[in-house]
């Protein structure tokens, strides 16, 4: 594979696709940081992976998860114990959507 270098108009092109405003020095940074990390793939694809199987961990894992089991709910009065404001037998919480900000559409 040949090698590509990473020119300072790659890194200001990326940036201009990521909206990211670069002064000058940190085009520089970038460009030198990038063209190292695309040298060290060019090095990994070097080695030989025959007969090595992909994988999306490296420890064999496996979803560990109880038994879904129903059981009796908590009694109201001690699921409200703590709750900051309620409003009968329900958390009361502020409003986040459908303000007065919301409905001028």
């Amino acid at each position: 594979m040949a090698e590509k270098t990473i020119t300072i108009d790659d890194v200001r092109h990326v940036a201009k696709l990521a909206r990211l405003h670069l002064n000058a020095d940190e085009l520089a940074r970038f460009t030198l940081q990038l063209g190292g990390i695309l040298h060290y793939v060019e090095k990994l694809s070097e080695l030989d992976v025959t007969g090595v199987e992909p994988m999306a961990h490296a420890l064999p894992i496996s979803n560990v998860l109880r038994e879904d089991v129903a059981e009796e709910s908590l009694p109201v009065e001690k699921v409200l114990a703590n709750a900051p404001a309620r409003d009968g037998d329900f958390f009361s919480v502020p409003k986040v959507i459908g303000g007065d900000e919301d409905s001028a559409g």
